[in-house]
């Protein structure tokens, strides 16, 4: 079973790419040093708008593996046990589902590791951390939103720095702590001294020199 990062890493979101240059978008930032790439799953059903599928995943997994990456995949989807084992088999490092569209959490979080890999819970904004209280001991990974999913290029709810914290707080640590939505270079050293590791960053990092804006976030999240 896979498991994610324990260092800091800024995750490029590919939902911010070109995604008529795709493949070209994600080897520049890993040129630049990226070790992580995100891919947001969206069904236009638990979040309102459609992305990608496993073909995209299968077809972006042998650019990203042969780098030495790890594609981290981030099913905002209904009923994503449904689809578990052909994202894992596309070639999914780490599928992340939503507290709040799986009825069994527990099955699920299993299902992901018995794919091979590691298994992820992601919060809404309005969800507490708390709720993770009986299944701590089942995810790799927490997912804290600090945006309501859906769309990128949205700002940053500030109440996340402080979710982060206590996330950090009540989660065993062998538990990682990713945060997504509206990252930038302002708030990136906050959210790691709060306790976050894997920091996802889509419009801080595709809008413009995505190389440069990549190796200056990571700057600032590792404090260089």
């Amino acid at each position: 079973m896979k498991q994610p990062p324990a260092e800091i890493h800024i995750a490029p979101s590919i939902l911010s790419a070109d995604f008529a240059r795709l493949g070209e978008e994600i080897a520049t930032v890993m040129d630049a040093g990226a070790h992580v790439i995100h891919v947001d799953v969206m069904d236009g059903h638990f979040v309102p708008n459609i992305t990608i599928g496993p073909a995209v995943v299968a077809a972006l997994a042998p650019l990203v593996h042969d780098r030495g990456g790890l594609l981290d995949v981030h099913l905002m989807i209904e009923r994503p046990d449904l689809y578990v084992d052909e994202f894992a088999t596309a070639g999914a490092d780490g599928l992340t589902v939503h507290q709040e569209a799986c009825v069994h959490l527990h099955r699920v979080l299993a299902q992901i590791r018995a794919a091979g890999a590691w298994a992820g819970v992601s919060l809404n904004p309005a969800t507490p951390v708390e709720t993770l209280a009986d299944v701590w001991d089942d995810c790799d990974l927490v997912l804290i939103m600090s945006v309501d999913p859906g769309f990128g290029g949205q700002s940053f709810i500030p109440a996340a720095t402080d979710k982060v914290r206590r996330a950090r707080s009540f989660l065993p640590e062998n538990v990682a702590i990713e945060i997504d939505g509206g990252v930038g270079v302002g708030n990136a050293a906050d959210l790691v001294d709060a306790g976050a590791t894997v920091l996802v960053a889509g419009s801080a990092v595709f809008k413009g020199d995505a190389a440069a804006r990549f190796q200056e976030l990571t700057a600032v999240a590792r404090g260089r």
